[in-house]
């Protein structure tokens, strides 16, 4: 598992999360948390964008998140070391924190 033992990974969720709710749209970003991705992944940690977007409305999703700065490890599926330790994917992305809005809310974690 190697630098994953040091790291954490995170796992962002992109409507409402990293960006305001508009489906099928794209709502204005949200500052807050797009700074709070680009800084664990500054610190080294992997960060994945873990949406229920697909097709053509995950691909804009995904040319959103680059414009924002935003660079994922994976999209969508579990990072390669994770792939390697288990031998194989499974559908529940491995996280150590799920940035999503149907959680706590997301403003809790805007302290680190």
């Amino acid at each position: 598992m190697g630098y994953l033992q040091k790291k954490k990974i995170y796992a962002f969720d992109f409507d409402g999360t990293l960006c305001k709710e508009a489906f099928p749209g794209i709502g204005r970003p949200n500052k807050a948390v797009i700074r709070l991705a680009k800084r664990v992944k500054r610190k080294g940690n992997p960060i994945i964008l873990w949406t229920c977007r697909n097709g053509s409305h995950l691909e804009e999703a995904i040319h959103w998140c680059a414009e924002q700065g935003l660079e994922f490890d994976a999209i969508n599926q579990n990072l390669p070391e994770i792939l390697e330790l288990f031998g194989s994917d499974s559908r529940k992305i491995t996280a150590d924190y799920y940035i999503d809005d149907k959680t706590f809310g997301v403003r809790p974690l805007l302290i680190f």
